[in-house]
């Protein structure tokens, strides 16, 4: 039995799926062997394990969010935690297509949004850079995912945004830098941080 059967059960398709996503990028960005990079992907999804594992939510069924979304009008805990969301700008189809992934896609994700977040930490202190501007550099150029009532780092419409958005966010970044990043550029220099040009743009419709 291999580790990660010894890991994860049966669960061999998310591996196989989240292995093909994941190790070429892995392989890329650190300019490790395919065997390096192997090693690294299995620590990366233990810990995704692990991470559901302590949070309770490891059994999540595959598809949470068509639950949450029919169980909203009848359930009030439900109702209550979506309406929280739909606050910030999520949508039905932003829950379904967070929460009818896989668990271990969603802790994959934020693994490695933490971990390329800290590579490019690194880099920029590499350049020189102390802490303070380090931090704010990251701010201005990344959106920055959590609980949008956690005030211990930023404030206002530089909070952290909801991880149900982030595919929106991503779709409308990535068709703006290719078809004015001109505007793009400028918008986002006005913005006090990248989430806070983000709320604009859901505010006005165009995310």
């Amino acid at each position: 039995m291999g580790i990660f059967s010894k890991l994860f059960g049966s669960s061999s398709d998310i591996k196989k799926q989240l292995e093909a996503q994941y190790l070429p990028m892995i392989q890329m960005m650190m300019g490790m062997s395919a065997s390096e990079a192997k090693n690294k992907f299995l620590d990366m999804i233990k810990k995704a394990k692990e991470d559901a594992i302590k949070e309770g939510t490891i059994n999540l069924p595959h598809n949470f969010g068509d639950i949450l979304l029919e169980k909203e009008s009848t359930d009030e805990k439900i109702k209550s935690m979506l309406a929280k969301r739909r606050k910030e700008g999520v949508k039905d189809d932003d829950i379904r297509w967070w929460w009818n992934m896989h668990e271990l896609e969603r802790k994959m994700m934020l693994i490695v949004d933490q971990w390329s977040g800290l590579a490019y930490f690194m880099k920029l202190k590499e350049d020189g850079l102390n802490e303070e501007e380090v931090a704010k550099n990251f701010r201005k150029t990344h959106p920055i995912f959590g609980d949008p009532d956690d005030t211990t780092r930023t404030t206002g419409e530089d909070r952290p945004l909801l991880q149900e958005l982030k595919d929106r966010i991503n779709i409308y970044i990535e068709k703006l830098a290719q078809t004015d990043p001109e505007t793009f550029k400028k918008e986002l220099d006005k913005s006090t941080s990248f989430n806070a040009f983000i709320r604009k743009k859901i505010k006005e419709g165009n995310i």
